[in-house]
């Protein structure tokens, strides 16, 4: 098969063979977060300080967000079978550079291979879930989706401050043998019979797929993911940091706290879904960009535990609903090329989320509350960019294909 020669994927039977799909949603919430709640050992055994190592999430996300920006694009036109198993390969060898890292440059190397590797993942997994689902149901299926990414944001505290508590590489040998297991399973690609969300024209070149990326509609929504992304690392990381100077929380009490992030977006992920196609766009971006806000100013004046494990619910609810609201947007921003188009979308997302440490641990290191404060910003400021956006570029494509 030639490099272009990929086929036009189309929808499956219900249910058959999409695990491949959700499974591959789970690796890259769970890399990117387990690291959180054993930054405290990470800073002893690396021998460097906090501020040193909570960068690692920079140096994850950044590389992510840069190579997110043309990803989806190449992985379009290379293939995405062959593309996903480069990456899980390359991801399971990142994994293994962590666990073996006896110096923090050796270990950001490798939290930079996870970050460029996962790149070249999410976007093919969100463009196959768009394809093979009716567009009336759409909005579910993106909840359903960002249900098992949050399952990923769960566990990920947990098994990680679990492994903190034990040896804190044994978290990089699970990512190493989760993303083996991936690149062995192969994408069920969609069978024959389009559906109104995959009903994309075939475009006639490489260049035709790019210039499809430049429209009104995805520059919002990639705006919208950055600012409220850097709400989300923000809640996280500093809830972290909260759990630990605040209360004084071992690990594993720390990843469970930052686990009800994940949680609460589990359990409402078949209902985020809903809500989009109920309230519609504008309602339902501005509520969930104030809903994030909220969380993280009862996190910045927690006075127990408990409350902060409850911000951090709450925050987990609005998170997953804020990804929904900008994942619809994008995919139907360019159908043509919607692998592209989820791709740079999330290039945005991400680099707001690597700018969240360097912007906010200056402020947190200030005065706690403070930081928190300031990472509430961003989702207030994403609630009123959605609140206040012109009516055509929130509407259906096909109602805004005139303008």
């Amino acid at each position: 098969m030639g490099m272009n020669a990929e086929p036009q994927p189309q929808r499956p039977r219900r249910g058959a063979g999409t695990w491949p799909v959700y499974v591959g949603g789970f690796i890259g919430p769970f890399g990117g977060a387990m690291v959180s709640p054993m930054l405290p050992e990470l800073r002893d055994a690396l021998h460097t300080s906090l501020a040193v190592i909570a960068s690692n999430m920079s140096f994850y996300l950044f590389p992510f967000a840069i190579c997110l920006l043309f990803s989806g694009t190449l992985a379009e036109i290379w293939g995405r079978r062959r593309t996903l198993f480069i990456a899980y390969l390359a991801y399971a060898a990142a994994s293994v550079l962590c666990a073996l890292a006896p110096s923090v440059p050796l270990f950001m190397t490798g939290r930079a291979g996870q970050g460029i590797a996962n790149a070249f993942t999410t976007p093919i997994l969100m463009s196959v879930l768009v394809e093979i689902t009716e567009g009336r149901r759409l909005g579910r299926a993106l909840g359903f989706f960002g249900s098992v990414q949050a399952t990923g944001l769960t566990f990920a505290p947990m098994i990680g401050g679990l492994c903190a508590a034990l040896d804190w590489r044994l978290a990089f040998w699970i990512t190493m043998v989760a993303a083996l297991g991936l690149a062995v399973v192969p994408l069920p690609m969609p069978a024959a019979g389009a559906t109104a969300a995959a009903a994309a024209p075939e475009l006639p070149s490489a260049s035709d797929r790019w210039r499809s990326l430049v429209n009104a509609r995805l520059a919002l929504a990639s705006a919208v993911a950055a600012l409220n992304y850097l709400s989300v690392m923000g809640l996280t990381l500093l809830g972290v940091l909260l759990a630990d100077d605040r209360f004084h929380l071992p690990p594993q009490a720390r990843g469970l706290v930052v686990g009800s992030f994940g949680v609460a977006g589990l359990l409402g992920g078949g209902y985020v879904g809903r809500f989009l196609e109920r309230l519609g766009p504008r309602a339902f971006g501005a509520l969930s960009g104030a809903a994030m806000t909220l969380a993280c100013l009862i996190a910045a004046v927690a006075p127990a535990a408990l409350v902060l494990f409850l911000a951090l619910a709450i925050g987990g609810l609005a998170g997953l609903a804020t990804r929904v609201s900008v994942n619809s947007l994008a995919v139907n921003s360019a159908p043509a090329n919607r692998g592209g188009a989820a791709s740079f979308m999330l290039a945005c997302q991400f680099l707001g989320g690597a700018i969240s440490p360097v912007l906010l641990v200056p402020f947190y290191r200030h005065h706690p509350t403070l930081g928190m404060v300031v990472a509430g910003t961003g989702s207030a400021l994403a609630a009123l960019v959605m609140a206040f956006a012109p009516g055509w570029l929130l509407s259906d494509p096909e109602e805004s294909a005139g303008h």
